[in-house]
């Protein structure tokens, strides 16, 4: 593999300011791309584009529930840059474990605008400038074991990356023909602010119990990996490589434990 994967690519990543967008800004810098910063956490989005560089990163204020912040984001990146080679769509929230019975169907609009519509509005402007400059790009969507399968994460959060996923499919078929890929990267249980927070859970304990559910043993998953992940599907060395979903779960979605 070269040392220098995206070298001259354009990048918009959407929840770059934390976890594993963050890991993603990261990563793809040191391998020649340009990252615009999509977020709305403000105060980190704008220390990590400094602690990079101007020259590498630049952070953006985005509502990705917000289509004409979304448009406005994907013409600040072309305005800059010229041009929009990669979408890495990974913003998301996730909602507290709670029975069925006790669905909240605002808090389960409030998961679809940003998990599935917001990943929608931005794959339609991306899409949009990568067809208008003749740009056969990338899209990457963080998507998650819960949409291939359920009951390890809530509802609204499990429905929304179904969704997602279908969403993908979708939309690898409707773009193939300007040469723009569209795939998932589909991560288990990783330690980030959203999980964290999320579900009042310290770090450790999301290690563990990830570690303790996979097939794989001898490894702790971390964000860098979904970000490695990520960054083969966004790179040329997966060109011929569209409407996948890369589980990045250490075998848990296809091999149960025997107990």
């Amino acid at each position: 593999m070269s040392g220098n994967r995206l070298d001259g690519k354009i990048v918009i990543i959407t929840g770059g300011a934390s976890g594993i967008g963050a890991e993603s800004v990261r990563l793809f810098t040191e391998h020649g791309a340009r990252v615009v910063i999509v977020d709305v956490q403000d105060g980190l989005g704008q220390n990590l584009a400094a602690s990079i560089g101007e020259d590498k990163a630049s952070y953006y204020h985005c509502d990705v529930t917000n289509e004409t912040e979304v448009q406005k984001a994907v013409k600040f990146t072309v305005d800059k840059h010229g041009k929009l080679d990669v979408l890495f769509s990974n913003a998301g929230v996730i909602e507290p474990f709670a029975s069925i019975l006790d669905l909240n169907l605002d808090e389960l609009d409030r998961i679809f605008s940003v998990n599935l519509r917001g990943a929608a509005a931005f794959i339609k402007h991306a899409a949009r400038a990568m067809v208008e400059k003749g740009t056969r790009g990338s899209i990457v969507c963080t998507t998650s074991v819960a949409a291939e399968i359920s009951g390890t994460a809530p509802h609204g959060y499990t429905a929304s990356k179904h969704g997602l996923l279908g969403l993908i499919k979708s939309a690898s078929g409707g773009l193939g023909q300007y040469g723009i890929r569209v795939n998932g990267v589909a991560p288990f249980g990783v330690a980030t602010p959203l999980v964290c927070n999320g579900f009042k859970i310290e770090a450790n304990v999301v290690e563990e119990n990830t570690l303790a559910s996979a097939n794989l043993k001898g490894i702790v998953l971390k964000a860098r990996h979904v970000a490695e992940a990520a960054l083969f599907l966004v790179s040329d060395e997966s060109a011929y490589v569209s409407g996948q979903n890369l589980a990045v779960d250490g075998g848990y979605s296809v091999v149960k434990l025997l107990i």
